[in-house]
């Protein structure tokens, strides 16, 4: 019998189809394969075909030269820029603004072959190091509200370029889903003054049958009401509701914590494209006692049709409780 669950942060309901679960080689699947042989921007020595860097973690040379380990730059083609005036307008019943926000690069390694699942820890943890470094200088722009932190792997979750990546779009404004998740938050902890987050951590390891992975520092789930099949949350363990604010033992055991998850989702669905996204708290808001930063990780392993744009509703055919026992039966646990 299918169940209809709703998420305890949103209330977005979703429907598991337990009538026609499907097992991880019932999905097609589109492997990522790292083809090589083009051009690529972001391999040393073509330092000067991006904007010049706003970061980089090097072992030699100097900015904008080969020796780099990690890069940032502002993106060549971005969605919002820096420079200008909000000029708000309005035009009968439409609001409009300019674009004025700030659009990232991470080049995450030098090695155009390489991916998070496979990169030394230390390099993995860097990529972390580098988008707080990011956060904190951007938030000193009291324009910027919120920052998306995301990673699109694979041409099938958006990835342009395939020399691994991630980018950051801080914006003028808070995003409506964002806002969806701080309110769901703030109702529950004026309820019971308690982190959702905190008790969702406490609710699973009880029950342990959507645990993927344990850590000191971090708890890796499949979520109760997860919209697609191996959905994917990592919780920090200690309450931070700004990923920037995080301390060195959390960031340190990231590095670790995120290429285990990865290498297991590969060896499960055979290394499919993803997407990643860093949830947390506005830019200029003060430490949250009712929000948690966390990671969503998203295989790409189904679309998006009319039954979900028209009801927003999501079908999701792999109880979570089962994509969560085929990682921990692949060597997470």
């Amino acid at each position: 019998m299918p169940e209809i669950r709703k998420d305890p942060v949103t209330g977005r309901w979703v429907i598991i189809a337990t009538d026609r679960s499907r097992r991880p080689s019932d999905f097609s699947r589109q492997p990522v394969v790292l083809k090589g042989g083009r051009f690529c921007p972001f391999c040393p020595g073509n330092e000067q075909k991006t904007p010049p860097e706003v970061l980089a973690f090097r072992q030699s040379g100097g900015p904008n030269e080969p020796g780099w380990t990690l890069r940032v730059v502002p993106n060549k083609f971005p969605a919002l820029r820096v420079e200008g005036d909000f000029d708000r307008q309005g035009e009968g019943l439409y609001d409009k603004m300019n674009g004025i926000g700030a659009h990232e690069v991470i080049i995450e390694t030098p090695d155009h072959n390489a991916t998070l699942s496979d990169m030394p820890e230390k390099r993995v943890e860097d990529v972390f190091w580098a988008l707080r470094d990011r956060f904190q200088d951007l938030k000193k722009d009291r324009r910027m509200r919120y920052i998306l932190a995301f990673k699109n792997h694979g041409e099938a979750a958006g990835a342009s370029l395939e020399h691994t990546h991630s980018q950051l779009i801080a914006l003028p404004v808070v995003p409506r889903r964002v806002q969806e998740e701080l309110e769901g938050s703030r109702r529950y902890y004026e309820m019971k003054e308690r982190c959702i987050f905190c008790d969702i951590m406490r609710q699973e390891i009880n029950t342990g049958t959507r645990v993927v992975l344990e850590t000191d520092y971090f708890l890796v789930i499949c979520p109760y009401a997860a919209r697609f099949p191996f959905e994917i949350w990592i919780l920090p363990r200690r309450h931070f509701s700004h990923f920037e604010h995080s301390d060195v033992p959390t960031f340190r055991n990231l590095g670790w914590v995120v290429p285990t998850v990865l290498r297991e989702i590969d060896n499960v669905l055979e290394r499919p494209a993803y997407n990643a996204i860093i949830h947390t708290a506005p830019l200029q808001d003060p430490e949250l006692l009712y929000y948690h930063w966390h990671i969503e990780l998203i295989p790409k392993l189904t679309k998006v049709a009319g039954f979900e744009w028209g009801t927003g509703f999501y079908i999701n055919p792999t109880p979570p409780e089962e994509s969560a026992k085929f990682l921990r039966d692949a060597g997470l646990a």
